[in-house]
């Protein structure tokens, strides 16, 4: 034996591994497969990952985690999982204050008319898609542990030049700029989270960030109530300026801290708090994962994705999800102003409540993917609930209270966002430029789609009732239950490729050791 054999055999012995846990030989199918298997996930995983073993489904780590992997999987939790929902909080923070302003005094004061509030929130989706593009390049190549903590920075900055503008021209630049800084984000946190996480746990940490999202819809509802109350004459500026210098004070500082505490990625690991053992760990977490490492960006990467079932099933599968939903066009808080019923301070404070409730969908859905290991029925699940408040709206003459019920489920429609993305990495985990490719594309053009489809559905000129917004996102989120299931179809029969690709492995290599014996 090797002295390199024997240092891991010792640290093995040392984590609690057995050579039956750690070989995880690849099973036969069962001769016969009942129907039911289609819509389980795992069927061909479990059978070359976990060798048949059973999950349970209340354990945070799986079975096969030795006692040093769970240390460690708890210190990816403590500085990625942490950074990812306080950052996400500002970014949404930075984001939906521009709904806030326009109710706090922002339509007077600049003399914003028609259709004002959505030609600046296109106008940020714009800046968002141009620059998310020339990243399906650069997440590979360049550290993420100072390109996400960067984006922070300078979203922020321009986040508080928006407290300067003086009219709708001023503030839409503003919002390009911040768009063009928070673009990238998004697709760069879950390339960052399918490099370090398994296919069973992203679901669940993609929650914890995405519920940033409702984090920071909620505070932006209550900040503005309280910037109004305290702020606003301040040296000559109206409260909803303040809360622009107040979000920048918050975000900045956020960012400097990440350069200290985001590790980046396996392959570029830097980091104070990770140590040579836990680099062993993800690296071997990888190989059992079916991760690769970044190889460099080759043609045949695109050719690939040109003729592959990846990019036009899941880019059609984002846009659907990116429309299935009004609720980032302000359609609550511009219901709640139109009932000339509630102060300004009231009406912010109000619209806190839908992405505070938002908060235990993303729980309900995220950690529900996970546990159960169904992602499909978690999906189907979230947008059966929006269809119904969807349907709801577009009917509209209906009792008061059953507009405060739609409005208050509405965010379970984006309580999916985590467990799509999450299972869109792990589709693609078997090649790292092809799932930067991927990932940023369908992004960015799912995201487009909400640069023309807002012009033409959701016009704040058809406020409070938005007819044709809730027609049109009720009839997408119908069609995205469907193409979900496309989706699986897709999926399971890529699983099964793999598992007879992992079967060949093993034949060949039982051959090979059989060989050698032979001739010793």
């Amino acid at each position: 034996m090797s002295a390199e054999t024997k240092v891991q055999s010792a640290i093995d012995a040392e984590e609690g591994w057995t050579d039956e846990k750690r070989s995880h030989p690849v099973r036969l199918l069962p001769t016969k497969r009942p129907w039911y298997k289609f819509f389980d996930e795992y069927e061909y995983r479990d059978l070359y990952e976990r060798n048949g073993l059973g999950h349970k489904w209340y354990h945070w780590f799986d079975e096969t985690d030795s006692p040093d992997e769970r240390r460690y999987i708890l210190k990816l939790d403590l500085l990625i999982t942490s950074y990812c929902l306080v950052s996400y909080w500002v970014k949404n923070l930075d984001q939906t204050n521009i709904n806030n302003a326009y109710v706090s005094g922002m339509q007077e004061e600049l003399h914003l008319q028609g259709n004002a509030l959505v030609d600046m929130q296109v106008m940020y989706n714009v800046g968002c898609v141009v620059t998310q593009l020339p990243f399906l390049y650069l997440f590979p190549k360049v550290r993420m542990n100072i390109l996400i903590p960067g984006l922070d920075i300078i979203w922020g900055l321009f986040t508080l030049a928006q407290y300067r503008a003086t009219n709708k021209a001023q503030m839409m630049a503003y919002r390009f700029l911040v768009g063009c800084a928070e673009g990238p984000f998004f697709p760069g946190v879950h390339y960052v989270l399918g490099a370090w996480f398994k296919s069973h746990e992203i679901q669940r940490r993609g929650g914890i960030f995405y519920m940033g999202l409702m984090l920071g819809s909620t505070t932006a509802g209550l900040l503005q109530a309280a910037v109004f109350k305290h702020l606003n004459g301040v040296n000559n500026l109206s409260g909803w300026r303040w809360m622009f210098i107040v979000d920048a004070i918050i975000t900045i500082p956020i960012g400097i801290l990440g350069f200290f505490i985001w590790p980046g990625t396996p392959d570029k690991l830097h980091s104070f708090f990770f140590s040579q053992k836990d680099a062993e760990i993800a690296k071997r977490r990888a190989e059992r994962n079916g991760t690769s490492k970044p190889k460099g960006f080759r043609l045949e990467v695109l050719k690939r994705a040109l003729t592959s079932w990846h990019l036009p099933v899941l880019v059609i599968w984002d846009v659907l999800f990116w429309n299935s939903s009004g609720q980032s066009y302000g359609v609550f808080i511009l219901w709640l102003k139109s009932l000339n019923r509630y102060s300004t301070v009231m009406q912010n404070n109000l619209s806190a409540i839908p992405p505070a409730l938002g908060v235990l969908y993303i729980f309900i859905i995220c950690f529900g993917a996970d546990i159960f290991r169904s992602r499909w029925f978690f999906l189907c699940l979230s947008q059966t609930i929006n269809w119904i408040n969807l349907v709801i709206l577009a009917v509209w003459y209906v009792p008061e209270s059953a507009k405060w019920f739609a409005f208050m489920v509405q965010y379970f429609s984006i309580a999916m966002s985590s467990v799509l993305y999450g299972w869109a990495n792990d589709i693609l985990r078997h090649d790292d430029e092809y799932r930067s490719l991927i990932l940023i594309v369908m992004n960015a053009l799912a995201q487009q789609s909400t640069i023309w489809t807002p012009l033409i559905f959701w016009q704040t000129v058809d406020q409070p009732r938005y007819l044709k917004g809730f027609t049109f996102a009720g009839t997408v989120s119908f069609t995205l239950v469907m193409w979900t299931m496309v989706v699986l179809y897709f999926f399971k029969k890529d699983e099964r490729k793999y598992y007879f690709e992992r079967l060949r492995e093993k034949d060949e290599s039982e051959s090979a050791t059989s060989q050698d014996k032979n001739e010793d």
